[in-house]
């Protein structure tokens, strides 16, 4: 695999995971002009680091366009909403409505604009220096003489008197929960009038930016528009997981929103009686536009390829290489429909990699990372162009948290080697799994949710990624089922089922993310914001809607930290159990006492633990408690700010093994880091040997008797 000084071809495909006989589609641009060599490769693995078994990858013969030339394509951030009023004619007077909530008031950003049948401004409201200022023509003008106060509602009334081309706009504060606050704030409205040259027509109405393509950082909230007398008027608070602005007063047709807008959001109305918009949607009347959303970066075909029906399921990827530098855009091959089926399959977990999409935890750093200087292609050109979007995990620049993320843009840290979580060491688990020899399938996250249960029913077996850490109810209720009618599910890592995350067919390819009531997180949602709008669903941990990971797995998020790993130790008794067969051949009773970082067990932790659902009749195989002293338990492990003991008995990894109804059976390791201990000596080594003893006898059909009910219970 070359390595690459500076990036300059980048890329993504649509779909991310497909079937063998389908059509798949790259869009990618370079800042180079020019030819590129255009491959498809199977990744056999993507991580080029010692701890790894070796980058490897093969080209794949099928028919792609080889010498295809690319040029640099834009991207081009900001939501906003339009509305098409084209051939509404007014005679004499209109006026227009709306509530404004600027996040960004210091910056010169058009809000709302009204534009004519040319597509020119009739007139529109924005702000400039931290005051509201209204526009029409090349003029711009303060509304009121104070400076707006950021993240307060203004409600806006502007009368367009035609024949006397004029606009007047009146604006006033609505009053805050705050008597303090609300001292500054006149109790009167402010008014201010300004030409405008105009012949009546009305093309469109913008939200969330002018005619000139100026993005806003806001929000907008009850809209209206009358013209002559007829009242047109449109709820932001309906089809909340559609593009759709809904017209309820009116005859149509809807407006549509670009790039994504936060929806489920409060309006001008929210009081705090309200904490679901789905009770009263009266107070959710609003969209949070911003200046950096990026949804679909909508480049055109590079190339669109069908797949060989007979092509093996495995991790893909168009391979671009010119003179100047190269990209692998990666994607994930199902068995086409009615093709043999292995009884294994590697579960993508596509959601992580969607939270994490162009994360900046390595440049910017973290309360628990440091920023660093030296970064790969990847991320330099991540913090070289913004533009390609954020991930939820960091804040918009205005400060809201990203809820909204999407794969259909360049996705940089979804790269062979370019990231030290999630993609890459999944693919170190790709190569194990090939090296193991049982035969195996992949699919992807987004194929449970789409498919729920029928995606899983053909394995026998499935293994998870090393972070599967976000998971919607229809993935959760899949593998539940899946589980009950005696699935086997080997969680190769740690921090997983922790989030729930929503989806929309209308916006296909993003994911919705809550960050409501406590956990890990590096933003938080707002006062009354905590449920999707992507279906209604409140957000959160998934602990804390009541279904924990630890009843499925056995084990959960117990602990995080990244100076070093450390290893496992057999536990007492785990020998001499009903488990011991997955310890044959392990003679030391220390397992991964090297790998990546140090040891198997790493990063983020969980632990087996009763009281929050882990099923009494498990077995603890292992554990691993020798951390340094930044391995600190999670935040929602936290009762108040008090000193923990040490160790920390919290602070803990569990290996558990325990069987499940029809004959099957679940096998945790509770570390992130156990990937990185796999492929030490050529797979000869301790971790190798328990998990390929677990993944042969999970292969095997013979079921797994239920335990005796008179086990000893283990220690809570």
């Amino acid at each position: 695999m070359a390595a690459e000084r500076d990036k300059t071809i980048v890329g993504y495909s649509e779909p991310l995971s497909l079937r063998a006989g389908e059509l798949i589609s790259l869009h990618a641009s370079s800042h180079v002009a020019g030819p590129v060599d255009l491959e498809i490769v199977r990744i056999v693995c993507g991580d080029p680091t010692r701890s790894g078994p070796g980058f490897e990858e093969h080209a794949v013969a099928t028919a792609v366009p080889r010498d295809v030339r690319l040029a640099e394509q834009p991207l081009a951030p900001g939501s906003w909403g339009v509305i098409d009023l084209d051939g509404l004619v007014a005679g004499d007077r209109v006026l227009m409505r709306l509530h404004v909530l600027a996040t960004r008031p210091h910056l010169a950003q058009t809000a709302w604009a009204l534009l004519d049948h040319r597509g020119d401004e009739v007139v529109a409201v924005g702000v400039d220096g931290g005051r509201l200022v209204v526009i029409a023509g090349d003029e711009s003008r303060p509304v009121r003489p104070a400076p707006i106060e950021s993240g307060r509602w203004y409600r806006i009334e502007i009368a367009v008197d035609v024949a006397r081309s004029m606009a007047t706009v009146d604006v006033l504060g609505l009053p805050s929960r705050s008597p303090g606050r609300d001292l500054l704030e006149p109790d009167v409205a402010a008014r201010v009038a300004v030409a405008t040259v105009w012949d009546g027509s009305i093309g469109r109405l913008l939200l969330g930016r002018g005619a000139s393509g100026d993005h806003f950082d806001g929000r907008l909230g009850e809209l209206s528009l009358e013209v002559d007398g007829a009242l047109r008027r449109w709820d932001l608070s309906r089809r909340m997981d559609s593009r759709a602005i809904v017209e309820v007063a009116g005859r149509g047709p809807d407006g549509a929103l670009h790039q994504l807008p936060t929806r489920g959001v409060t309006g001008p109305r929210w009081d705090g009686s309200v904490q679901a918009w789905t009770v009263d949607p009266a107070h959710y009347d609003a969209v949070h536009f911003h200046a950096d959303d990026l949804y679909d970066a909508g480049w055109p075909a590079t190339a669109t390829v069908e797949l060989p029906a007979d092509l093996p399921s495995g991790i893909y990827a168009f391979r671009m290489r010119a003179p100047h530098g190269e990209d692998r855009v990666p994607f994930f091959v199902r068995p086409a429909i009615g093709a043999p089926l292995a009884d294994v399959a590697l579960l993508m977990p596509s959601c992580t990699y969607i939270a994490y999409a162009n994360h900046r935890q390595l440049i910017d750093g973290t309360d628990f990372i440091s920023p660093r200087t030296r970064l790969r292609p990847e991320h330099e050109y991540v913090r070289a162009h913004p533009e390609v979007g954020r991930s939820h995990y960091e804040e918009h620049l205005d400060g809201s948290g990203v809820m909204y993320s999407s794969r259909r843009r360049p996705v940089l840290n979804l790269r062979p080697g370019a990231d030290g979580w999630n993609f890459t060491p999944d693919t170190d688990l790709e190569a194990y799994l090939a090296h193991a020899g049982v035969g195996h399938d992949v699919i992807a996250d987004e194929d449970v949710h789409a498919d729920g249960f029928a995606a899983l029913a053909p394995y026998r077996v499935i293994v998870t990624g090393s972070h599967p850490e976000y998971w919607s109810t229809a993935m959760l209720d899949a593998l539940s089922e899946w589980q009950r009618r005696g699935g086997r599910l080997l969680y190769l890592g740690g921090n997983g089922f922790y989030w729930r995350v929503a989806f929309s067919d209308a916006w296909p390819g993003a994911m919705e993310l809550r960050r409501a009531e406590d956990g890990v997180r590096n933003w938080q949602t707002g006062p009354g914001e905590s449920y999707h709008a992507f279906g209604g669903e409140y957000g959160g941990l998934w602990r804390r809607l009541g279904r924990p990971p630890n009843e499925l797995v056995g084990i959960g998020f117990a602990a995080q930290g990244f100076e070093r790993a450390t290893h496992f130790r057999v536990a007492d008794g785990a020998r001499d159990s009903r488990a011991a067969w997955i310890l044959d051949g392990v003679d030391d009773d220390r397992i991964g006492t090297s790998g990546l970082g140090g040891g198997a067990a790493g990063q983020e932790i969980d632990r087996y633990d009763v009281a929050l659902g882990s099923p009494r009749h498990a077995v603890v195989l292992a554990s691993a408690t020798e951390f340094g002293p930044d391995m600190l338990r999670t935040k929602e492990e936290f009762g108040g700010s008090i000193a923990f003991p040490t160790p920390d008995p919290l602070v803990r990894a569990d290996v558990v093994f325990f069987e499940t109804p029809n004959g099957g059976a679940v096998f945790s390791v509770g570390s992130i880091s156990w990937f990185g201990a796999l492929a030490r000596d050529g797979y000869d080594n301790d971790v190798a040997r328990i998990t390929t003893n677990v993944l042969r006898r999970f292969a095997d059909p013979a079921p797994f008797p239920p335990p005796s009910p008179d086990l000893t219970v283990p220690p809570d």
